[in-house]
């Protein structure tokens, strides 16, 4: 199965958090996917929690797309409506899991996908995607 990688995910990795070597363990065994708003929150996240430059926060993640294989995925309409949806049922200030911008688009690109989400945090176990 398919497997999409939050921002969450990919910094507690790159970042060597304690969920470091389980999520690994999970990407190494699936086909994963990933988007341009995913990138984009793993380099600024980084940048803003480890101190890196962004120009090294921008190689260490290009780096780790590229050693396991996180293929890159488009952001359409049908990505967009679905990120709308999510918000309506489960973003901040109308559900507990408050789901921001960054996680309604990883919702959404998760079910176009047919992808199991890879995060950390308690925010997407509140949906019916945990």
């Amino acid at each position: 199965m398919t497997l999409f990688v939050d921002a969450s995910a990919a910094i507690a990795i790159l970042g060597g958090e304690p969920e470091r070597e389980m999520m690994l363990a999970r990407l190494l065994d699936e086909d994963a996917i990933w988007s341009p708003v995913a990138r984009w929150e793993t380099i600024v996240g980084l940048h803003k929690a480890y101190r890196l430059t962004l120009p090294e926060a921008t190689q260490r993640t290009f780096a780790f797309a590229e050693d396991l294989r996180v293929r890159m995925v488009a952001i359409g309409e049908q990505e967009a409506d679905l990120a709308l949806r999510s918000y309506a049922v489960y973003g901040k200030g109308v559900h507990p899991a408050a789901l921001n911008m960054g996680d309604c688009f990883a919702y959404a690109c998760a079910v176009a996908n047919n992808a199991r989400l890879l995060y950390k945090g308690n925010d997407f176990v509140q949906t019916d995607l945990a």
